[in-house]
């Protein structure tokens, strides 16, 4: 792979994060395609985004920055799974396992920022 990013586990999950909260939204109530639909796409897609910004001929120090930045992106997408499951947009269980890719994204992306230190 010709970039650094692609060999990062975190990135991959990022992304592959990114794919299961496109197909989720899908299913969004029309009336929200402005608002919780594209809020959520667009916090998903951060979170790959700013990783691999960040890990191209930066400084480690620019690279944590970006990390931020994605971890940040990806509490968000914990906050919108929220406003999707009490508006009934998302079931119990589907909830459960985007949250638990949350949660283990945010893992990766504090050690990551921790081994760059």
């Amino acid at each position: 792979m010709a970039f650094k990013f692609e060999n990062l586990k975190v990135w991959q999950k990022a992304v592959d994060l990114s794919d299961h909260i496109d197909r989720l939204t899908k299913g969004f109530p029309k009336n929200e395609i402005f608002i919780l639909t594209s809020q959520i796409k667009r916090a998903a897609d951060s979170v790959s985004l700013n990783i691999a910004e960040g890990s191209t001929g930066q400084s480690n120090a620019e690279f944590k920055r970006f990390l931020g930045y994605a971890l940040r992106s990806n509490i968000e997408v914990v906050g919108c799974l929220h406003l999707a499951k009490r508006r009934n947009y998302i079931e119990h269980d589907h909830f459960l396992t985007l949250y638990n890719n949350c949660e283990e994204i945010l893992v990766m992306i504090n050690a990551l920022k921790k081994s760059l230190s």
